[in-house]
């Protein structure tokens, strides 16, 4: 692989308290009950509008979600690094991927001022090329037009990329796109994976960066004693 295209949230790093935060803080504004986190974090990944729709439910007018997404977007542009943190490994794997030259972008839903800040405050924007959010283009995932600039922009041929993410809509995004895609067993979402499975699957990042190393210094053959991970998600004891 020459180029890593990851998600953000729920991949690279851990930032459901802070959404589910001011999801609730969104709500109260509105004098609504709170959510139950566990229920919000299952609302993140098709981006902020989507994510306020889905807290306020089907009957909330258009006005209404206008006017919490404003309010949701205002208070977590201050506390989004509030509690939110690199997962575990993912700064060694990143580090690692960089020294022997991987090329690696982001490609979220979240908002791409957001998402830029995001990268930037927890010390990661160094490993990126690009950072791409929701509104960076036209479509979202699993639209994929993000893909395809990346791959433009950095030279790189589809069999030579591979998406990285914790969710169907990741999957989907590679699939559109005609890339590979690498799901990981933690994250918000990952047991949407167990019916869009990807190609292979990952619990640590680091393993990504020891099979793409490994592949980039001795061929695919490096690997053949060390497949990746291609057993089908099962998140039933989660």
């Amino acid at each position: 692989m020459d180029l890593l295209i990851f998600d953000l949230d729920g991949t690279l790093v851990d930032s459901k308290l802070d959404l589910a935060n001011a999801v609730n803080a969104t709500l109260k504004q509105l004098g609504r009950s709170p959510l139950a986190n566990e229920l919000i974090y299952s609302y993140v990944g098709d981006g902020a509008p989507m994510l306020i729709r889905r807290a306020l439910g089907p009957d909330a007018s258009e006005d209404l979600a206008q006017q919490a997404l404003e309010f949701f977007l205002r208070y977590y542009r201050e506390h989004m690094l509030d509690h939110t943190r690199p997962y575990p490994g993912v700064e060694e794997a990143l580090e690692r991927l960089y020294v022997h030259g991987v090329k690696m972008a982001v490609l979220t839903n979240k908002p791409v001022r957001f998402s830029q800040e995001l990268v930037q405050g927890l010390g990661l924007d160094r490993y990126f090329f690009r950072v791409y959010g929701g509104n960076s283009f036209e479509q979202k995932k699993p639209d994929p037009t993000g893909v395809y600039a990346l791959l433009q922009e950095s030279g790189t041929p589809k069999e030579r990329a591979l998406m990285v993410g914790d969710s169907a809509v990741d999957v989907r995004t590679a699939r559109n796109a005609g890339i590979r895609v690498c799901g990981v067993t933690y994250g918000f979402q990952p047991q949407s994976l167990v019916d869009e499975p990807p190609d292979f699957l990952v619990d640590d990042l680091r393993q990504l960066a020891d099979l793409v190393i490994q592949a980039r210094q001795g061929g695919e053959a490096a690997i053949l004693s060390s497949p990746p991970d291609t057993r089908r998600p099962d998140f039933s004891s989660r």
